[in-house]
């Protein structure tokens, strides 16, 4: 990308919110949330094709909206949020993929485990807000293995039902403000 322009923007966290679900003995869906992340693109083109996208989250945050399960989620068996504060994604791509739709790659490092990912992004457009300000709106979901970034806990009922699934649904509804 050629510096001369280039274009930042940073997300909008009041306008923003990075959730996750896991099903909860196979037959309810717990949801979670970030409640303090941060995130920037850099874009040479009106359309964000290629951009560079960076993302962060507080692992002490983290909200299910239940105390003692954010803790335990919190503790080495789950985020080990004492020794891996944040949970980070570097792009590696951002591929326009048909009408306001991409594939976005890139490198997410939980827990100190970093694994290739791909997501699904969906670009909301581009507006001037009643301040003056730009916006762009993206809608991203995937799914990750949990075990494959070293959320390893793992319990069964006594009919033999697991406790917390290992795949978890990522969902970002996320705007930027343009710099």
């Amino acid at each position: 990308m050629s510096t001369e322009t280039l274009t930042k923007w940073s997300i909008d966290a009041s306008h923003s919110e990075i959730t996750f679900k896991v099903k909860h003995l196979v037959i309810s869906t717990v949801t979670g949330k970030f409640g303090s992340f941060d995130a920037t693109i850099e874009s040479d083109n009106e359309n964000f094709e290629g951009a560079d996208i960076y993302f962060e989250a507080d692992i002490n945050s983290i909200d299910t909206g239940n105390e003692d399960r954010d803790n335990h989620l919190k503790s080495d068996d789950f985020f080990n949020a004492s020794e891996h504060p944040k949970m980070t994604f570097k792009s590696t791509s951002f591929e326009k993929t048909g009408d306001g739709t991409y594939k976005l790659a890139g490198d997410l490092t939980i827990r100190g485990n970093t694994k290739s990912v791909e997501l699904d992004a969906e670009y909301g457009g581009t507006v001037v807000d009643p301040y003056g300000q730009t916006k762009a709106g993206f809608d991203v979901t995937g799914k990750i293995n949990r075990k494959e970034f070293g959320l390893k806990w793992s319990a069964v009922t006594e009919a033999g039902s697991v406790v917390v699934s290992d795949e978890v649904k990522l969902n970002l509804n996320v705007q930027f403000v343009k710099n």
